[in-house]
């Protein structure tokens, strides 16, 4: 039913050619500089009140024949025009752009940056900014100096894992009486990726079973001695055995591994479970506990395989092979 009532909405705006002033002008990749064309104003809540008022006092007026009620209310009627102008205003020019929006677990609230740059040379006050498709605990508020500019926070909750866009948000002014709003809708196309929620930490990797270390020594290294071998010529003059040589044995190379870093292998096939989500949780848990072990580790997804490695970039990667793993539309939750 409520799908029904909403195609038949949308069907009714179409017909009537107002679309911009329900759903603004669309996504747009560029900054958008608000202009005649995407600003809408209307009279407020108390504005309807307000005028109500003149209305009776303009009969009461005309009634009584009272020449200061009349001088009253043409006041009052100009005051009021003169608000539409400084409420259209405080928004005509404003620049509004894309910034960085890191990426969050799933549960998690991802802060999409926005900068609002003011290049007039007037203040810009009581500025109002409102997710329309997200739940937010509340508007957001800001002034704006002249020939001057801020990056606004728009929080927005994470539930599920993917590409979370933004969507549309309204940015409105009520300045300086209250009595209209002034609006716009803006679709920055913005989108932030959402990592799968942590699984459970009780559960060893891949390798390690009743607290036991796992893994295998990887390469060579400097951290401890390892063995000694036959002395070829592309090794380091450092690890030869000289002492050996001193004594007038065949030349020696020592050889040393780095026994702290291991690596590991993980998979979907490593996790018992028939939910998919629990078992893209419980990777993205090894992952993170194999980073923070300075371990060198990989993925590998059906149609993906993400070779050895660590470090931030090796993370982030990894966490973004999972977020995006079975998505038909990566770029919807």
């Amino acid at each position: 039913m409520k799908r029904a009532r909403r195609d038949w909405r949308q069907r009714i705006i179409k017909l009537m050619k107002i679309e911009r002033l329900f759903y603004g002008e669309g996504p747009s990749q560029r900054p958008i500089t608000l202009n005649r064309r995407r600003i809408f104003i209307l009279p407020s809540g108390e504005g309807v009140i307000f005028g109500l008022v003149l209305i009776a006092m303009l009969f009461a007026a005309i009634n009584y024949s009272n020449g200061m009620i009349y001088l009253l209310t043409f006041l009052l009627v100009g005051l009021s025009i003169v608000a539409i102008l400084h409420t259209y205003r405080n928004l005509t020019g404003l620049r509004f752009q894309a910034g960085q929006v890191e990426p969050v677990f799933a549960g998690e609230v991802a802060q999409f940056s926005i900068r609002v740059g003011n290049p007039a040379g007037r203040d810009r006050f009581n500025l109002s900014l409102l997710l329309n498709d997200h739940s937010t605990p509340e508007e957001l508020f800001v002034d704006i100096p002249a020939h001057d500019g801020c990056f606004v926070q728009l929080p927005c909750l994470c539930c599920h894992r993917g590409r979370l866009s933004l969507g549309r948000f309204t940015v409105s002014s009520r300045f300086p009486l209250g009595l209209f709003r002034a609006w716009s809708y803006l679709d920055l196309d913005m989108q932030a990726v959402v990592y799968p929620s942590p699984g459970p930490d009780h559960l060893p990797p891949p390798g390690e079973q009743g607290g036991q270390e796992g893994g295998i020594p990887s390469g060579s290294g400097v951290d401890d001695f390892h063995a000694l071998r036959s002395y070829t010529p592309q090794d380091s003059p450092r690890h030869v055995h000289w002492k050996a040589v001193a004594r007038g044995q065949e030349m020696l190379t020592k050889e040393f591994v780095n026994l702290g870093v291991r690596e590991r292998w993980f998979s979907l096939d490593q996790v018992m479970s028939s939910n998919i989500e629990s078992r893209l949780s419980q990777l993205c848990r090894w992952v993170l506990d194999a980073e923070a072990a300075g371990e060198e580790y990989g993925l590998r997804l059906p149609g993906q395989e993400i070779g050895l490695g660590h470090g931030a970039l090796h993370l982030h990667t990894c966490l973004n092979a999972l977020a995006l793993f079975g998505l038909t539309d990566p770029g919807k939750t």
